[in-house]
């Protein structure tokens, strides 16, 4: 639920990404084979946006940040889902609202904190939306650097997804190797590896495999429920820099190799159930998206 806002920049981005259609699947408790669910299948369009701006930033000797900053993300997803022989979400919502600070402890150490609120709504309709579609959250993590290349870290996030502030624990991974070959690791609010090649200033190429997802909180049967929509694509992913202001034109062609979409109570015992295994299969995938750097 926390938002990734560590950039030395103000930034926008946009992407729109297309997963295509496949059958829903149930992966029961234990070591059984999954099972389809009748003709049920779906595809989804995701939108998404973010602008993240530095409200003060210096850097330190080694070139590392003492900054605050805000940024404000959304999504909208459509989910085309077809055949099922109970209502599904159709669409989701997701507005977030946070502010972040950054600060090197010493040469080794350095600090992230953030805290922000946000919207998880099935419906782009305000007038339906209640504080139960709002979340809080934050967080706090301690980074060591290991090395030039190397950035590990833990700590806590907090938000009050089940309905009262509950914590959870929070890991912090970046490795990145630059050069005409290059290769990123992170692992911070989802999970992003990538190898690449870079043709030349303006054309970049990497093979990546990338985590992303949207919640909606929403009433079933009488309940507070969770809807969640997750997915893990992987998949070449060409960038091209336009002129010298800092635009790249991003995108991707590949697979959705695993789309969770079900709902789990709001509470502990509900998100942890072992019996809410419900996916779509692999599908195919592709995005465009646009980032402008603004200091560049």
């Amino acid at each position: 639920m926390l938002l990734s806002l560590e950039s030395k920049a103000q930034q926008v981005s946009f992407r729109t990404e297309y997963i295509g259609n496949s059958g829903y699947y149930y992966l029961p408790p234990g070591e059984k084979p999954k099972e389809k669910i009748g003709n049920a299948k779906g595809s989804a369009m995701v939108y998404q946006g973010m602008f993240s701006m530095p409200l003060s930033m210096k850097l330190n000797e080694n070139n590392r940040p003492t900054a605050w900053g805000i940024g404000f993300g959304g999504a909208y997803v459509s989910l085309k889902n077809r055949n099922f022989s109970q209502p599904m979400v159709s669409e989701i919502m997701n507005l977030q609202l946070g502010l972040y600070h950054l600060r090197p402890l010493n040469d080794r150490w350095s600090m992230r904190a953030s805290a922000g609120m946000g919207i998880f709504s099935p419906t782009t309709d305000f007038s339906k939306i209640t504080f139960k579609n709002v979340l809080a959250s934050g967080g706090l993590v301690f980074i060591r650097h290991l090395n030039p290349n190397l950035d590990i870290g833990g700590g806590a996030a907090i938000n009050s997804s089940l309905g009262y502030p509950m914590i959870f624990p929070a890991v912090y991974v970046k490795w990145k190797l630059q050069g005409k070959y290059d290769v990123n690791v992170e692992v911070i609010e989802g999970l992003e590896l990538s190898a690449g090649y870079q043709f030349n200033e303006k054309l970049r190429l990497a093979y990546a495999l990338e985590m992303n997802g949207q919640v909606a909180l929403l009433q079933k049967d009488g309940k507070d429920v969770i809807f969640s929509h997750q997915y893990i694509v992987t998949g070449f992913r060409p960038e091209v820099k336009v002129g010298t202001k800092g635009v790249t034109l991003t995108g991707m062609a590949g697979l959705n190799l695993y789309r969770p979409a079900t709902y789990s109570d709001r509470t502990l015992k509900g998100v942890f159930a072992g019996d809410n295994d419900y996916h779509f299969s692999v599908s195919p995938y592709a995005s465009i998206g646009l980032k402008i750097n603004f200091n560049q």
